[in-house]
């Protein structure tokens, strides 16, 4: 283990000149931040398009937000990414002008396919850090940009959704013997003939866990707009907290359930080195955030619940059901063809459910319907809509009952109708599913019964 923090700051830490000179503050606080993985410049205001769009609409000729009815050319956009990064330079005091000419070479360039997305879409993270580095330097500061492209961190020829090589764990363990601050974009490596290919979008956090764990950081900073893991949906509990700290399962069954604070592909480098992750606010900085860890004392039942909304489930009867070798494998491949996500799929003698994401249905539930009915003969099938899945969550939940007992009777008494329930094999969660029209209501009752 070094004694060295990776800090990564994301797109709303690094929109605008006030923001870069927060994240300079939060570097110069502690001199164990001696690596820093930075995003593209985020919204500056709510209403904006994001930068990585508006660059990603560059490649395409304008069809990125035409097919989203947003009506932006591919020129807007690129005089948008020019005005945007001009406005930063001139606003931190940088000398960009040499800088500012190669975005605007590179916003014009000749590739092609998924090459050009590629390559367009990872120059916010490029010049971003190409940026705050030239600005740690004016302020005193000795930072260097490493750029993937320079240090070697090789992926995939995946263009748009990239794979580490396991050599790039050596290139990017040197940076741990850096004489000055390393300042790095997130989100793309290079592959193998030296082009750029990216992760998938929010994979900032990605290259921000792939170096910690390379260089075996003490601790893994992601700095953000929010001060941590809050135990339900803050916008609708207003008195919600902060949890200080989480265990990897924990923060994992929380995000594939709708907590969307962390890339979960993420966190898997720190988690098999044993990394501590520090999610933390760049606008409140002295606030102490939430430490995500491969183990801590369960002090609770439940620590968080989360609210997955826009479900449905696939029910499915026919005699035997379980008995009949391979039909549950069977029904998830036509699943897996048609491209819809399952959720659980609870089973019994005779039937089983499979709960999906809703929109994964649109434009498809009559040719799935057919499908299954001619490959799996069922008695009766039907698909019931409009669900919303909340899951509360703990490793205090294992080999304890009670907190299941405590969530079915306050719903019971409040006479919300249950559509679904099921315990995860771990037990350190379960799932309640009603629907959408009382999900936050339910999780009003459930949070007051279980954490509040």
């Amino acid at each position: 283990m070094r004694n060295i923090i990776v800090s990564k700051f994301g797109g709303s830490s690094v929109a605008n000149a006030t923001q870069i000179e927060k994240v300079r503050c939060i570097v110069a606080d502690n001199s164990k931040r001696r690596i820093v993985v930075v995003s593209a410049p985020g919204r500056s205001e709510p209403s904006e398009h994001k930068l990585t769009d508006h660059l990603i609409n560059v490649a395409t000729g304008g069809t990125h937000f035409r097919d989203q009815r947003i009506n932006v050319s591919s020129e807007d956009s690129r005089q948008t990414v020019m005005t945007r990064f001009a406005q930063i330079v001139e606003d931190l005091g940088v000398d960009g002008v040499a800088l500012l000419t190669a975005l605007e070479r590179d916003l014009h360039t000749d590739l092609t396919g998924e090459r050009r997305i590629a390559f367009l879409a990872s120059r916010g993270e490029h010049y971003s850090a190409r940026i705050i580095a030239d600005y740690f330097t004016l302020k005193g500061m000795a930072a260097t940009v490493q750029l993937p492209e320079n240090f070697g961190l090789q992926v995939s020829e995946q263009y748009l959704d990239a794979r580490v090589i396991d050599k790039a764990f050596d290139a990017m363990e040197l940076l741990a013997d850096a004489e000055s601050i390393a300042v790095i974009p997130g989100f793309y490596g290079v592959t193998a003939a030296g082009e750029v290919a990216v992760f998938s979008r929010g994979g900032s956090d990605l290259t921000g866990a792939l170096v910690a764990s390379a260089v075996d950081a003490v601790s893994y900073e992601n700095w953000t707009d929010v001060s941590g893991v809050f135990e339900v949906d803050p916008r609708l509990i207003g008195r919600a907290r902060t949890i200080p700290r989480l265990t990897f399962k924990e923060i994992r069954l929380l995000s594939s359930k709708g907590f969307n604070v962390f890339h979960l592909n993420a966190m898997m480098p720190c988690w098999e080195r044993k990394i501590p992750i520090h999610i933390r606010n760049t606008n409140k900085r002295d606030d102490p955030g939430t430490v995500i860890l491969s183990e801590r004392v369960p002090e609770e039942g439940v620590v968080g619940i989360a609210q997955l909304n826009n479900v449905a489930y696939i029910y499915i009867e026919k005699y035997q059901l379980g008995e009949e070798v391979g039909f549950t494998a069977s029904l998830l491949s036509i699943l897996q063809e048609f491209g819809i996500q399952s959720y659980h799929y609870p089973t019994d003698k005779d039937d089983i459910s499979v709960v999906v994401d809703q929109t994964d249905l649109t434009g498809t539930i009559n040719d799935l319907r057919r499908r299954i009915e001619a490959e799996l003969q069922p008695d009766f099938m039907d698909v019931v809509y409009n669900l919303s899945i909340l899951t509360p969550v703990g490793i205090g939940l294992k080999g304890n009952s009670y907190p299941i007992v405590s969530a079915l009777k306050a719903l019971g008494e409040k006479h919300i109708p249950i559509e679904m329930i099921d315990q995860s094999p771990s037990q350190v969660c379960f799932h309640i599913g009603v629907s959408q029209a009382v999900s936050d209501a339910a999780l009003k009752i459930l949070y007051d019964a279980l954490i509040g």
